[in-house]
């Protein structure tokens, strides 16, 4: 619980304090797409296959700021950095950085109690790999067309 609570007060503190880019609309919806892309993925992976879970198998209620205030902030913080006028070659280099500290972050939440708080059934971090990138490539485009939307 202690790594949860620390993470997502980092997280969210680095994301609004270096958010450049972001309105507060743009902030209220990435915040709400997230939050709801997460849990429409969780019922399955999570709830239903328990491929994956926050620290018990099922529905939990320590798990609520896992679910509302840790990924936000980080999609705020992908989305801040990205690099939308520049290079493929640029664009892809941010997202396997991101990749990487995705990875690395998940490496240290599957560490014990007090600091870990995430728990693996048949999901591995091979799973990850893979699905990170289209969960980011989602999110990005998601925000292309808020940006629209909202201008």
């Amino acid at each position: 619980m202690i790594g949860l609570i620390i993470a997502t007060l980092v997280f969210n503190f680095i994301a609004f304090k270096t958010n450049k880019r972001l309105s507060s609309i743009q902030i209220a919806h990435i915040w709400v797409f997230t939050i709801a892309l997460q849990q429409s993925f969780d019922i399955y992976v999570d709830v239903k296959y328990h491929g994956y879970w926050y620290f018990s198998n099922g529905v939990d209620w320590r798990a609520i700021p896992a679910h509302l205030a840790l990924l936000p902030p980080v999609n705020m913080m992908i989305i801040n950095g990205f690099p939308f006028n520049s290079s493929v070659l640029k664009k892809v280099r941010y997202l396997i950085l991101w990749e990487i500290a995705l990875l690395t972050y998940e490496s240290i939440t599957l560490l014990p109690s007090p600091w870990g708080y995430f728990h693996y059934g048949w999901w591995n971090m091979w799973h990850s790999v893979f699905v990170n990138p289209i969960l980011l490539i989602i999110l990005l485009l998601y925000y292309k067309w808020i940006s629209r939307a909202c201008s």
